[in-house]
């Protein structure tokens, strides 16, 4: 989360030409409110049961490039599904990078709302576990989107 995956997605997106889907926008589309007031009003079983609905059915139609939540992987299915269906792309980034972008994505991200920096820090290492298992790592520290999308085109095959 807060990595930078919708940008560089729709920048690959662009260069590739081809359709860009965020999951969480569609979710906030369906739903008709953002991401936190989903889980706030209904709760985060509801917005994971959307979202495992979405990626499951997206990740069969080929030529997408998706932006996962962060918190996605969280499900086995999903990730199952999507190492199987698709090109999984872990944009890696360092908690001290990824802190200075804390101001910029907190308000956003439900899961960060009430925590201490030390609980974010715990959060973010447990997340980099599930992302363990990826077909391309791309590390994001002082690059630009451009770059990375330069970087994945260079390194990455992509699936249909």
């Amino acid at each position: 989360m807060g990595v930078g995956k919708t940008t560089v997605s729709k920048l690959l997106a662009a260069k590739l030409n081809r359709e860009f889907i965020d999951i969480d926008e569609v979710i906030e589309k369906e739903f008709n409110l953002p991401v936190p007031e989903i889980f706030q009003k209904f709760g985060e079983k509801v917005f994971r049961d959307k979202e495992k609905e979405l990626i499951t059915r997206i990740t069969k139609q080929e030529g997408k490039i998706i932006s996962v939540g962060g918190g996605a992987f969280l499900q086995e299915n999903i990730k199952n599904e999507c190492l199987t269906n698709c090109t999984v792309i872990y944009l890696s980034i360092s908690f001290e990078n990824w802190k200075d972008r804390l101001s910029l994505i907190i308000d956003s991200r439900p899961v960060l709302q009430g925590k201490t920096l030390g609980e974010m820090e715990e959060l973010f290492n447990k997340r980099k576990a599930i992302y363990a298992n990826h077909h391309l790592q791309i590390e994001v520290d002082n690059k630009n989107p451009e770059e990375v999308v330069k970087e994945i085109l260079i390194k990455g095959e992509l699936k249909k």
